[in-house]
């Protein structure tokens, strides 16, 4: 056996254990499909972009394996666990977030969002320097405003307390595979691990593996990518109807018009962290979209 096939059964494995004992979000918004109206949430047409591809601000590197298991606390002179045994414990497995649930006849792919109302969602590659992210999230913050972070799960390996930082800011996580490879050329098993490797490391790091997949290096999901995320766990992909292609770094003004000539309500907007230029058009993404009278949401509020 290869060790590509072993990786893959493992990581299979280790899902299916999960899914067995409750741990995976799967099921959300389910219900009756509605009928195609402008306000209606708007599926992919099917096509993948080959010029979405991979971000350079990613590095590539795999990061380092999970920690092991900890022994149990040796105890102190009075028979209690000492500090630094104490320390070397695990914590409790954390509390998966609170999502909204989904409107009913919500796309397995979502494009964009009701056209009809007022908010948008601002999407982001979670990948790169965790300085910038963290300054784009503040800026957010600052703000009112909510972000959508589909995360690389290589990133995670070497920034895992960027997944804490996310989700207490009341943002929200989704996966984007595990080293953000062109996924659509990718063997069914070889698409299936990459999506839940990355899942693993969302349930070990937040308690969920969260409710949405984005395909790395392609707009949108081909059918066997799709069948793949499903597999895993995830019943919807988040595509995206806006893309600024910050990730070319061009001037904060220039992205900032790119964004502003384009959105409008319902937009899914495609961004990414690790670029400075982003960090810097940020602030006055923001401004036009209030002045334009559209509230930046995340994915899951915006399609409840």
């Amino acid at each position: 056996m290869t060790a590509d096939r072993r990786t893959v059964l493992r990581t299979t494995a280790r899902i299916a254990a999960l899914a067995a004992t409750g741990g995976l979000l799967t099921a959300c918004g389910t219900g009756t499909l509605r009928r195609a109206d402008p306000g209606a949430l708007a599926a992919h047409p099917g096509t993948v972009d080959p010029q979405h591809t991979t971000d350079p601000a990613w590095n590539g590197a795999e990061g380092p394996a999970s920690p092991a298991p900890t022994a149990p606390a040796e105890p102190g002179p009075t028979g209690e666990p000492t500090a630094a045994a104490a320390a070397a414990q695990p914590s409790a497995p954390p509390a998966p977030p609170v999502l909204p649930p989904l409107a009913p006849g919500t796309p397995a792919e979502v494009a964009y969002g009701p056209r009809t109302g007022k908010n948008v969602a601002l999407t982001f590659h979670g990948s790169g320097d965790p300085r910038l992210a963290t300054a784009l999230l503040e800026i957010a913050e600052q703000r009112g405003a909510k972000l959508t972070v589909m995360v690389v799960g290589s990133w995670l390996d070497q920034q895992p307390q960027m997944a804490r930082r996310i989700l207490d800011g009341g943002h929200e996580l989704g996966n984007h595979t595990q080293n953000h490879l062109n996924i659509s050329a990718m063997t069914p098993d070889q698409a299936r691990a990459e999506i839940a490797q990355c899942a693993e490391r969302l349930q070990r790091l937040t308690g969920s593996i969260g409710r949405w997949f984005r395909p790395s290096a392609a707009q949108y999901a081909t059918p066997m990518v799709r069948e793949q995320a499903r597999a895993v766990g995830y019943e919807h992909v988040l595509s995206f109807d806006v893309d600024p292609r910050d990730y070319n770094d061009p001037s904060a003004a220039d992205l900032q018009r790119r964004v502003l000539n384009s959105v409008r309500g319902g937009s899914v907007v495609a961004l990414h962290m690790g670029h400075q230029c982003t960090v810097d058009a940020l602030p006055g993404i923001l401004d036009g979209l209030a002045k334009a009278g559209l509230a930046p949401v995340t994915a899951s509020r915006l399609c409840a």
